[in-house]
C-alpha cells in the first residue's frame, strides 16, 4: 500500500490539538452520558442526584428534591453537608473546580466518601459542559453561596450571599438544545430512577416535583422496607410461592451484600443488580455469583430431598431462575465499572462475597423449610420438561423458522433488500391486509396480515409459542430469531410497524403484539425498531373536499367551526381504499408513527405482567384509574 505523500506531509504538530477544560465533554459527550438523546438528558439529573445519595450513603443526608421547573430547568437539592467552599491553591473555590476541572472530586480516597457511585470526578462537570446555563447554591457554615455558569463557564467568582440555618447542595442546570435531541425531561423517567433509590436506600426521602404549566405534578418517595419491598412490588400482579421473600444483609469487612428474591408463579426471570445504588443493566459478576449459587444450592437442595436422583434430573440455570424476581444490592469501596455509565461491575471478589453470602443465607433456609423448598424444586422440575418440549419445538421447526430462506406465504415482502430502507406492516386481518398490499409502496414496504388474535405469550410457555402460526410467521419474516438466539443486526426490516383498527379489538392485537416483541425480541423495542401506525378516527366531507381526524378534540373543533359537514367514523382499516389508507397511514410524508420505547423496564414488566396475567382485579383497578386519560371513544 503505498501512501500520499501529502497526506503524510499534512500531519504533524499541527494537526494534534489539545481539548481545554471541558470542552472535551462538550466535543464527545457520548463518552460520558452515552448519547445526546433522552437516555443522555437524564443521565444528567442521575449523575447529579448519584452525588446527593453519596451524601446520603455517609450518614449526612435524608431528604434529596429534584424539581422540573416551568422554563425547562432542573434543580437536584440535598440537606447534606454542601460542597466544600474553600479557596484552593489555584485562586478558585472548592465549588469551581468541583464543577470546572475533569477529574477533580471528592471520590479519590481523600476521606470525603468511603461508599460512592462516582469514581472518575466527571458527574458534575458533564452537567456543567452540556448546559447552557448552571448554577450551584451552597448551604454551609451559617453562609448561603452560589456561582452561575454559561456553556460551563462560571460568570462570577463564587459568591457569598444571605445568612441561613441549614446546610446543603442545590444544583440547577438547564440542557443545551444544541447538544440534545430532546430537552423535554420525562416525569415518570425521573420519578422511576427516584423510585430504584428509595428502595436502596432506606430512610432516605426522595421528593419529585413537576412545576410545568398544564404538567403539575408531585411525589414524596420513602421506603422503610427497602429491597424486600421492592421485590413484593415487582410482584405486585403474581402469584407468589412464600408469603415474604427472602432477605438478608451480610457485611464483609467494608463491602456489603443485600439481596431479596421470591418466586412466582410466571415463566419470566427478573432481577435487578445495583453496586453502590448503581442500576448495573448488564449485570456483572454479583449477578453471576447469584445466578451461580442459586443453581447450585437447590440442586443441591434436590439430591438430599431424593427429588433429583440422577445426572438427567440437574436443573439448569434457566430452569431454577423460571419466575424469580430479585434485587441485588452491593455496597463496596473501590467498584470497578466498565465505562463512564457503569452499566456492569467487573470486582472479581464480589463473585465471591454474594456466593459465601448465599451460602450461609439460602442453604439453611432450604434445609429448614423442606416443604417449601419441595415446592420450589417441582417448580424448577416443571420448568426443566416445558424447555426440553421448547428446544424439541425449536429443533422440529428450526428449517422451517430460523434456518430456511422460504418466507411466510402470505408475507407481501418489498423489492428492496437493504434492511435500513425497508419496513414491515403488520396488519389485522386478510380484508386490511388486502388493502394495505394494493396501497404500499412495494420498494421498501411489507405486509403481513394476521389472522385474529395472536397468543397470549404472558400465559404460556416457549413451546406453545413456537406452535403457533402467526407467531413463527413473524419470526420467520423478521430475520432475527428470538429470545437469547435473538441478533437485531440480522433483522429484514429496520422499521416493525403495527397497523391495527381504531377499536378495542385493535388495541388488544396490539398490546398482544408489544407482549410478544417484549418477552421474545426485547432488544427490537430496545434499539427503536418497533412502531404503532396512527389510523385516522375521522373522514370528513365538505363539499368536494376530504379531512382526516386523528383525535377527537380535532374532529370537535373543526365541527364547531364547519358546522355542515359528513362525518364518517372509520371502525376498521378496512372501510379505507387503498388511496385513503396510502394518503393517512402509510405515506412516509404524511403519516404518523409512533415509536415504542422502554423508559423503565422495571415499570414496563409490571404492566404487561398487570395486563396480560391472571389477575382481573390488577386490570381493574388500572383501568378505573386511567379511563380518565383516555383521548378517543371506546368502541363496544
Amino acid at each position: 500500500m503505498e501512501l500520499d505523500d501529502k497526506v503524510v506531509a499534512e500531519y504533524g504538530a499541527d494537526q494534534i490539538r489539545e481539548c481545554k477544560g471541558l470542552e472535551h465533554i462538550r466535543l464527545r459527550p457520548g463518552m460520558y452520558i452515552r448519547n445526546t438523546d433522552s437516555y443522555g438528558l437524564h443521565h444528567l439529573v442521575k449523575e447529579t442526584v448519584d452525588n446527593s445519595i453519596d451524601e446520603a450513603l455517609a450518614g449526612h443526608c435524608d431528604t434529596i428534591s429534584v424539581t422540573i421547573h416551568k422554563d425547562g430547568s432542573c434543580s437536584i437539592r440535598d440537606n447534606g453537608r454542601g460542597i466544600p467552599t474553600g479557596m484552593r491553591e489555584e485562586g478558585i473555590s472548592t465549588v469551581e473546580l468541583v464543577m470546572t476541572h475533569p477529574n477533580a472530586g471528592g471520590k479519590f480516597g481523600g476521606g470525603g466518601y468511603e461508599i460512592s457511585s462516582g469514581l472518575h470526578g466527571v458527574g458534575l462537570k458533564a452537567v456543567n459542559a452540556l448546559s447552557e446555563y448552571a448554577s450551584v447554591d451552597v448551604y454551609q457554615n451559617g453562609k448561603h453561596y452560589r456561582q452561575e455558569y454559561k456553556i460551563g463557564v462560571p460568570q462570577t467568582p463564587l459568591m457569598v450571599l444571605e445568612d441561613v440555618n441549614e446546610t446543603g447542595t442545590c444544583v440547577t442546570f438547564k440542557p443545551d438544545p444544541t447538544i440534545f435531541s430532546t430537552v423535554d425531561f420525562s416525569y415518570e423517567y425521573i420519578r422511576n430512577q427516584l423510585r430504584d433509590f428509595a428502595y436502596l436506600n432506606t430512610g432516605v426521602k426522595l421528593v419529585l416535583t413537576d412545576e410545568r404549566e398544564g404538567q403539575e405534578k408531585h411525589d414524596e418517595m420513602l421506603s422503610e422496607g427497602g429491597i424486600k419491598e421492592y421485590v413484593e412490588v415487582l410482584n405486585k400482579a403474581k402469584e407468589v410461592l412464600t408469603p415474604e421473600p427472602i432477605y438478608f444483609k451480610k457485611k464483609y469487612g467494608k463491602e456489603t451484600i443485600e439481596i431479596a428474591f421470591q418466586y412466582n408463579d410466571g415463566y419470566n426471570e427478573q432481577i435487578l443488580a445495583f453496586a453502590n445504588n448503581v442500576n448495573n443493566v448488564e449485570g456483572g459478576v454479583h449477578l453471576d455469583g447469584f445466578k451461580y449459587s442459586l443453581t447450585k444450592l437447590i440442586n443441591d437442595a434436590g439430591r438430599k430431598l431424593n427429588l433429583l436422583k440422577t445426572d438427567d434430573d440437574k436443573l439448569s440455570g434457566e430452569d431454577v431462575r423460571e419466575g424469580i424476581s430479585a434485587v441485588i444490592s452491593v455496597k463496596l469501596v473501590n467498584p470497578q465499572f466498565e465505562g463512564q455509565t457503569k452499566t456492569k461491575l467487573g470486582n472479581a471478589e464480589m463473585r465471591t462475597l454474594v456466593i459465601k453470602a448465599m451460602n450461609e443465607v439460602f442453604e439453611p433456609y432450604l434445609e429448614e423449610n423442606p416443604s417449601v423448598a419441595k415446592e420450589l424444586i417441582f417448580k424448577c422440575l416443571t420448568a426443566k420438561k416445558a424447555r426440553e418440549a421448547a428446544r424439541k419445538a425449536r429443533e422440529a421447526t428450526r428449517k422451517g423458522v430460523f434456518e430456511s430462506t422460504a418466507l411466510p406465504g402470505k408475507l407481501a415482502d418489498c423489492s428492496s433488500k437493504d434492511p435500513e430502507l425497508c419496513e414491515i406492516y403488520l396488519v389485522e386481518g386478510d380484508s386490511a391486509g388486502g388493502t394495505a398490499k394494493q396501497g404500499r409502496d412495494r420498494r421498501f414496504q411489507a405486509i403481513l396480515p394476521l389472522r385474529g388474535k395472536i397468543l397470549n405469550v404472558e400465559k404460556v410457555r416457549q413451546h406453545r409459542v413456537l406452535e403457533n402460526e402467526e407467531i413463527k410467521a413473524m419470526i420467520t419474516a423478521f430475520g432475527g430469531g428470538m429470545l437469547d438466539d435473538f441478533d437485531v443486526t440480522k433483522i429484514r426490516y429496520d422499521r416493525v410497524i403495527c397497523m391495527t383498527d381504531a377499536d378495542v379489538d385493535g388495541s388488544h392485537i396490539r398490546i398482544l403484539l408489544l407482549t410478544f416483541f417484549y418477552r421474545y425480541m426485547r432488544p427490537l423495542i430496545e434499539q427503536g425498531h418497533v412502531y404503532v401506525a396512527q389510523p385516522p378516527l375521522y373522514k370528513i366531507s365538505k363539499g368536494k373536499q376530504e379531512y382526516y381526524f386523528y383525535t377527537e378534540e380535532d374532529k370537535e373543533e373543526f365541527c364547531r367551526e364547519n358546522p355542515r359537514c359528513d362525518i364518517q367514523r372509520y371502525k376498521g382499516l378496512g372501510e379505507m381504499d387503498k388511496q385513503q389508507l396510502w394518503d393517512t397511514t402509510m405515506n412516509p410524508e404524511t403519516r404518523t408513527l409512533r415509536r415504542v420505547t422502554i423508559q423503565d423496564a422495571v415499570e414496563a414488566d409490571a404492566h404487561f405482567s398487570m395486563l396480560m396475567g391472571d389477575q382481573p382485579e390488577l386490570r381493574r383497578q388500572f383501568i378505573e384509574q386511567n379511563a380518565k386519560y383516555a383521548n378517543t371513544d371506546l368502541d363496544t
